[in-house]
């Protein structure tokens, strides 16, 4: 098997001195004002019919740094304040090829903290990253190498919200190869009570890590909102314990996300999922919190890089196809069927498993519209609007 060109993302904690945390602060401070600014000049050029581009607001940043009020923009290096330029090209990008909202402005508190470097911001020699403006490298803990000979193209540095420092490298990775080919292919069915459920047959517990650590997170809210409001030394300590909690149950949530996406891709040449609309679905106050700490959004996100790495092929069969009601022994469709029914006998007296059943349903309409000639997304694909599904059940026989 020959090598694809993938672009992989190698992030790794890495631990500043006082010098090096002011210095990044600084940067990342300078990059949100750049980015707010430049936001409010596009738009209001847009009221006025204009239109600002990406070499206008390099232009503009220019100007900035020679004014007295914005003269600390050139204290920093000017990489990260050009990379914050061009991504406010492609959210507008994005923006007028109707794939994204208006961007919205940056905030001091809730937004992520992090500067892109090119390389022409940052140095690699022996082992050592050293950014711009820095006299000496970054603690680094490398928990994995680099792939052999990689040259990073961008690094990425940013700051979570329980104060965790991270560098992000993005390289070509050559070890990464197609898998040989497989004749097993599955339907994959998520749920609450189990994580998912495989036309196989196999049930995948779920972890509810969310859950295990909700005494301490409540108790830490509590603690926080007690806290007289304000920049207080106490109230942040409190605020980071929580962010602590919080970063706790994201990391296992997709420590064993990425694992169990691993060995379906590496098992299977074909995984047939739903497409379902998670973000209508955590609407439903009954049901949001269980669905929020389960990730649907990000199971579904994961196995589709992975499969264009490894040559595998993800199916999403259409959102409205009725999985659960249809009966995989004779076809027949129920009229009904309640989330607190979780078996129930079809009129040929077959007994379902609710779950079973509608991985294996979703397995035989995921190979129909594989026939068929659909996509990851079959419903955003077709010309037409329909998915792939309701194609394939419309066609008429010859």
């Amino acid at each position: 098997m020959t090598a694809i060109q993938v672009k992989r993302a190698f992030k790794y904690r890495f631990y500043p001195t006082d010098a090096q945390a002011a210095e990044l602060s600084r940067t990342f401070g300078c990059v949100r004002k750049v980015y707010n600014m430049a936001l409010a000049a596009r738009t209001e050029a847009w009221a006025r019919q204009e239109r600002v581009n990406y070499n206008q607001t390099s232009a503009m940043l220019t100007e900035w740094k020679k004014t007295e009020e914005l003269a600390y923009l050139g204290e920093v290096s000017a990489v990260p304040l050009q990379q914050a330029l061009r991504h406010l090209q492609a959210a507008f990008t994005g923006f007028f090829g109707k794939r994204a909202k208006y961007p919205r402005f940056k905030s001091r508190k809730k937004s992520r903290r992090s500067a892109e470097y090119t390389t022409s911001g940052f140095r690699i020699r022996d082992g050592q990253l050293t950014l711009a403006k820095m006299d000496r490298p970054l603690d680094i803990v490398w928990s994995r190498p680099l792939p052999e000979g990689a040259s990073p193209s961008t690094v990425t540095v940013s700051q979570d919200s329980a104060g965790r420092w991270f560098v992000s490298m993005l390289c070509e990775d050559p070890s990464v190869r197609p898998l040989p080919a497989a004749d097993a292919a599955v339907g994959i069915d998520v749920g609450l009570d189990h994580l998912l459920t495989l036309s196989t047959g196999e049930k995948i517990a779920n972890p509810r890590h969310e859950r295990k650590d909700r005494a301490r997170l409540a108790r830490a809210q509590r603690e926080l909102s007690r806290k007289a409001r304000g920049d207080g030394a106490n109230r942040c300590k409190a605020r980071l314990k929580v962010a602590r909690i919080h970063a706790r149950i994201t990391d296992r949530r997709r420590d064993h996300l990425h694992k169990l996406t691993t060995r379906l891709v590496c098992e299977n040449q074909t995984l047939v999922i739903e497409d379902l609309t998670v973000r209508n679905m955590v609407k439903n106050r009954s049901l949001a919190r269980a669905i929020s700490d389960a990730a649907w959004s990000q199971f579904r996100s994961l196995p589709e890089y992975k499969a264009a790495w490894y040559g595998r092929e993800v199916i999403a069969v259409d959102r409205f196809f009725p999985s659960s009601r249809l009966c995989s022994a004779c076809g027949a469709l129920a009229e009904s069927m309640p989330l607190s029914v979780r078996t129930w006998t079809c009129a040929c007296g077959t007994t379902h498993d609710r779950d079973a059943n509608a991985a294996e349903n979703l397995l035989a309409a995921g190979l129909a519209a594989s026939v068929c000639g659909a996509g990851v997304r079959p419903q955003r694909r077709t010309p037409d609007g329909q998915s792939a599904t309701k194609q394939k059940t419309s066609q008429r026989e010859p």
